[in-house]
């Protein structure tokens, strides 16, 4: 037979092929009409592919001249012009953002990327693509419009009525926020279903950033929504309201950031805001209140500690705490009850005066967003060395600030910046508050501004400083935190978690006031040494298998606050030096990292997490 085929002449093969088609003609339609399916779908797969990509991108640069719009600060010679023309460049920038994302949307729908979507593996960057573009028309088409729409109401409301903020469109704002904060997080549970890992890392980074970005807007939107239910009933507009408000200290560190310095009290009728009766934490100390804080914080702490030492009544970090012993000695000060209590400290003051211009004391002194945190924390002990005089001129800064930012919430051109930094230092967590109206206060501890230390089973990473030297040194300290997850055994999960606390004073030239040790500590010290009580709030069912400082066996303090295991370190830091805490953990197996407790100093913690590996057990 081989010998017959190779003998064969042209035409015979030509004929034998050519009945071997028409014998095969009709059982090879399907299969044939199947390919030419499959490359069409294919084709157009990969077209609309394309021009869906040029969708979302052309999205993306509307959503970013939209935030840039949003957030660029004013001119200092804007006009009404000025800020009606903002206003539509974000309506313009919204719109546009919206029709190219429906596009996007709709390209990537259809019977062909339906099928595509739902290959096993092979599907997978499509089904991706998919749901990255159904999410960003959601949020541009239902969840923006809504914000843009509520921000633009309240700005150009806010303040009118002689410094009113318009409480009716607050409270209409509450609908709209709370819709769009459900479509955010409904946008983020899909995204976060899309395939983790597919064949092509570029779509992989696509959908790692849609989730990045949607656990930022999630809880930014849901804040929002929060202070538009609250902000009205806070604000008196069911009748007058009246708060206590703190202005913190970093300098000498405290577990909600600083040592309670001035205050005054807020009162609120409709929207209309005023600041009186300024104070300072001298005129506290002859006070002490009874507050009942529980067995767990007695414990912690104890009884004579910190509820009946004004200076020490912020130790912890959970600030419903502190509000309660403030409110409590503002009662036995001053017969007042209030409604609530208020704080802040300078970086939050920096971030408000960005917004609102500066502003000058009494004796000249410029007061601006540059200047403040410097002015505070350390120029003012260099500029008094009497302690009466100094701490007038503390309240002196205090009562301008406040003066500057109730001003500048009745200026037009200034109004919209104001309400975006005010946002920002309330959603961080710069600015914290507590109520005294209890379905209030159970909203207020949900969200970063109530400034609450979080009570749940969720991986957790605390790292707070008390200065028990009596210094105002805290200024000058550096904080770092490495939490690395080890692996998991039947234990539970190993973790490494290293603070390095470094102390930036210098070794002289410092007043005596900053550097004067009021511990009186045994052994010698010299200027510009601090000491400091170092904590380590864990998850909740951690144990503590080993604790160093400096590579060398350390004694600790273990605690329990709102579930979390505490360990607390008595650590020296001379001037100029560092000094290392290891602490080698085993935590209840999970894979999310942990939430990191950021306490507010002058120089901010740098916090690295390291990821997790994976719970299996070796």
């Amino acid at each position: 037979m081989p010998w017959t085929i190779h003998k064969l002449s042209g035409s015979t093969v030509l004929s034998h092929l050519t009945g071997l088609v028409r014998r095969n003609h009709r059982r090879t339609r399907p299969l044939m009409w199947a390919a030419a399916l499959l490359l069409a779908g294919s084709g157009w797969v990969l077209v609309t592919g394309l021009y869906a990509r040029s969708e979302l991108l052309a999205a993306q640069h509307d959503l970013e001249t939209l935030r840039n719009t949003v957030t660029a600060p004013p001119s200092p010679v804007s006009t009404a012009g000025d800020a009606t023309d903002r206003g539509a460049g974000t309506e313009a920038a919204a719109r546009s953002a919206a029709a190219h994302a429906a596009r996007a949307h709709r390209l990537t729908t259809g019977p062909a990327w339906y099928v595509a979507a739902h290959l096993p593996r092979l599907g997978d960057p499509l089904e991706t693509v998919r749901g990255t573009a159904k999410a960003i028309d959601r949020l541009t088409g239902e969840v923006l419009p809504a914000v843009v729409r509520t921000a633009g109401n309240l700005t150009n409301e806010a303040g009118a009525g002689g410094g009113h903020l318009n409480l009716s469109e607050l409270r209409r704002a509450a609908p709209p926020l709370e819709q769009a904060s459900h479509q955010v997080a409904a946008a983020r549970r899909e995204a976060r279903r899309l395939p983790r890992r597919t064949w092509l890392p570029a779509v992989d980074r696509v959908r790692d950033q849609l989730v990045s970005r949607l656990d930022r807007l999630a809880p930014a939107v849901e804040d929002a929504a929060t202070g538009a239910r609250l902000l009205p009933l806070m604000l008196g507009a069911d009748g007058p309201r009246r708060y206590f408000v703190v202005f913190q200290n970093p300098a000498e560190s405290r577990g909600t950031g600083g040592m309670p310095g001035a205050h005054a009290t807020l009162t609120a009728d409709r929207g209309k805001l005023a600041l009186t009766q300024f104070g300072n934490d001298t005129e506290m100390l002859d006070v002490s209140p009874k507050v009942d804080l529980g067995a767990e914080f007695a414990a912690m702490y104890g009884p004579n500690k910190v509820v009946d030492t004004w200076p020490n009544s912020n130790m912890s970090p959970h600030f419903p705490y502190a509000a309660r012993i403030w409110s409590a000695t503002w009662l036995g000060k001053s017969r007042e009850r209030v409604d609530g209590v208020l704080s802040l400290d300078p970086g939050a003051l920096a971030r408000l005066l960005a917004a609102s211009g500066p502003t000058r004391t009494t004796d000249g002194t410029v007061v601006a967003a540059d200047n403040v945190v410097d002015l505070s924390e350390r120029t003012n002990y260099m500029r008094y060395a009497d302690t009466h005089e100094r701490k007038a001129f503390l309240l002196d800064m205090a009562r301008a600030a406040a003066g500057r930012l109730l001003t500048a919430a009745e200026d037009p051109q200034r109004r919209p910046a104001l309400l975006r930094g005010l946002y920002e230092v309330l959603s961080n967590g710069q600015v914290t508050a507590w109520s005294a109206h209890p379905n209030e206060q159970r909203e207020l501890e949900s969200r970063p501004v109530g400034g609450s230390l979080l009570k749940g089973p969720e991986p957790y990473a605390g790292l707070v400083v008390n200065n028990a030297a009596g210094t105002k040194l805290d200024y000058y300290l550096d904080r770092t935190l490495d939490w690395h997850p080890g692996r998991c055994t039947a234990r539970g999960r190993e973790v490494t978690v290293k603070a390095v606390l470094a102390n930036r004073a210098p070794s002289s030239g410092l007043p005596t006031y900053v550097t004067d040790r009021l511990d009186k500590p045994p052994y010698a010290t010299g200027a510009g040494d601090n000491r400091l009580l170092v904590s380590y709030y864990a998850t909740a069912g951690a144990s503590l298998t080993k604790a160093t400082v400096d590579g060398k066996p350390a004694l600790m303090s273990p605690g329990v606050e709102r579930g979390h295991p505490v360990f607390t370190f008595d650590v020296e830091l001379p001037a100029g030096s560092s000094r290392t805490v290891v602490l080698r953990l085993l935590e209840p197996p999970a894979d999310p990292a942990p939430t990191v407790l950021h306490q507010r100093l002058a120089r901010p913690l740098q916090a690295t997490v390291h990821p997790s590996p994976g719970c299996q057990l070796d």
